[in-house]
């Protein structure tokens, strides 16, 4: 039996309903599950409220530092934030802040964001991508962006953006394999 492929997606809406969870969902449905992949979503609208004045990793609650595990070692990653202000949410760069720098090497990343106009489209390639490029990921050629006239009632609508979802999701799966694991994973989050 072989091992289960880990995808972690982290929604970075925060609040219920969000085009950006709609968005990150459509992204995992797009990828299909043949039984091989095991889905973990992490929403910040969740997690957010938890990090609220933390500092330092010692004083992150179980769960997140559960949920922080589960990013660090993913064998694939899709993340997306909200555009505000011309960038990522200030809780989703916090949450990726508690992340260990080492613990995504090479590990493939579809990137993803919602907005309120295709201004901002370019928050993909130049402040997503350059997060994780920090982090040495391996961020995948094809991001998926989805402006408000995309959905409706919190449903993707847009046929061009369902094309662009499948186009990234095709592109993606031969990603889609357990990494080796590393001989010393991170422990400094450990309780």
């Amino acid at each position: 039996m072989s091992k289960k492929i880990k995808v972690v997606a982290v929604s970075g809406g925060l609040q219920r309903p969000s085009r950006t969870l709609t968005l990150v969902e459509a992204i995992v449905d797009a990828l299909g599950d043949d039984g091989q992949i095991e889905t973990r979503l992490i929403e910040l609208g969740e997690v957010g409220p938890k990090l609220a004045g933390v500092l330092y990793p010692s004083q992150l609650p179980a769960e997140v530092r559960e949920d922080i595990a589960a990013i660090e070692s993913a064998d694939f990653l899709i993340v997306a934030s909200p555009v505000y202000r011309a960038s990522f949410t200030g809780l989703f760069k916090h949450l990726f802040d508690f992340v260990d720098h080492n613990a995504l090497n090479d590990v493939p990343v579809l990137l993803a964001a919602t907005g309120g106009s295709d201004r901002h489209a370019l928050v993909i390639d130049h402040q997503l991508r350059p997060l994780f490029s920090f982090f040495q990921a391996h961020t995948l050629p094809i991001g998926v962006y989805g402006a408000e006239a995309d959905f409706q009632d919190y449903r993707v609508t847009s046929p061009a953006l369902q094309a662009r979802i499948d186009l990234a999701a095709e592109r993606a799966r031969p990603f889609l394999r357990p990494r080796a694991e590393q001989a010393a994973r991170p422990a400094r989050l450990a309780a």
